[in-house]
């Protein structure tokens, strides 16, 4: 095996690490992360030791400290995907007379996400300091288990708030920390959690709306050929009626960046759409993901654990007060003073 095939193997090995660490950024020893450790170490065998120190560092770059790279990546992704949609799709929709309102529809909602994300981006997640930390403090109460009174945190020399984390990507403490995101290059926390849900299902509506349209184009194409209804021959000299692996086949040779502009969205748009109804589900139960992720070391919302002193306890979410309250607390978070009233 030669330099250059090493060389592409391990590039493979670690644009594969880039997403899975995407995936599991802002859950530290999760299971993927241990899996492509184990995967580093056996690798480090074989790979020569510059690279490996090169890759090291490269992606402690990436997911240890703020980077712009994937705001940039994320840019990029959403002009190429808007400019194959407005040079294309559009195009070609409004020959067919498609509605033009429908056609404008992602347009409309790209400015609510590029407003949401700047507003996600740019806010402030719930930074904890000396002068806001006596009110932080009061708004929610310890668990017991998942947050315990008098931990202090040894960065920020800092009493630890109920539902706040330390940030090893921005070395700051955040007021109900749900995770820190590298696509908005931001933490989410109490302050712009609405902005952040806003933004995902931005996102996920755009995708699934540029799906549903070019989607909805290419079966217009295959109506007017009156394909469906013919027949071609194969390298046998066989003649066999049209399937739909055919029109997939014919519809890739026909518009082949339409076609791989498709599948990307509707993967997108599945991947959004589970991530969407998470957040959602964690909203309307007040968890962040921080939370749930803590959670699951002690099986479900009612099962016993030992605590100290040997002292048996149930574990339960006690910062729930409803659906709606839930849903509430997302977009106006709580005071000292409705605390108190509470």
């Amino acid at each position: 095996m030669d330099f250059l095939t090493l060389f592409l193997i391990y590039l493979c090995f670690v644009l594969a690490t880039i997403g899975l660490l995407c995936i599991c950024s802002g859950r530290k020893e999760s299971f993927l992360a241990r899996s492509v450790n184990s995967a580093s170490q056996v690798l480090s065998f074989v790979i020569p030791t510059q690279l490996q120190s090169v890759t090291q560092r490269v992606l402690h770059r990436l997911f240890h400290t703020r980077s712009c790279l994937f705001v940039v990546l994320h840019i990029a992704l959403q002009a190429a995907v808007y400019g194959e949609y407005t040079w294309e799709v559009f195009v070609y929709c409004w020959e067919l007379q498609f509605h033009l309102l429908l056609l404008l529809l992602p347009y409309l909602l790209l400015a609510g996400n590029v407003g949401c994300f700047i507003l996600c981006s740019r806010a402030d997640p719930g930074i904890i300091t000396k002068s806001n930390h006596a009110s932080l403090v009061k708004i929610y109460a310890y668990d017991g288990v998942l947050f315990q009174k008098g931990i202090l945190c040894p960065t920020c020399n800092m009493e630890k708030p109920a539902r706040s984390k330390h940030c090893s990507f921005c070395s700051m403490c955040v007021h109900r920390f749900d995770h820190h995101c590298v696509w908005v290059n931001n933490c989410i926390g109490a302050f712009n959690a609405k902005y952040f849900f806003l933004y995902l299902f931005t996102l996920t509506a755009m995708a699934a709306t540029i799906a549903i349209i070019t989607t909805a184009f290419l079966i217009r194409v295959v109506l007017l050929s009156n394909m469906m209804y013919g027949s071609y021959i194969d390298d046998q000299g066989q003649e066999h009626a049209v399937e739909i692996l055919f029109l997939i086949q014919h519809l890739f040779l026909t518009f082949p960046r339409i076609v791989f502009m498709l599948g990307f969205v509707i993967l997108l748009t599945l991947v959004l759409g589970a991530y969407c109804c998470f957040n959602l589900y964690l909203a309307l139960t007040n968890r962040t993901s921080n939370e749930w992720y803590k959670s699951r070391r002690y099986g479900c919302s009612h099962h016993v654990t030992l605590q100290p002193y040997d002292r048996r306890v149930v574990y339960k979410n006690i910062y729930s007060k409803g659906v709606w309250m839930n849903l509430k607390e997302i977009f106006k978070p709580p005071t000292v003073l409705e605390r108190k009233k509470n």
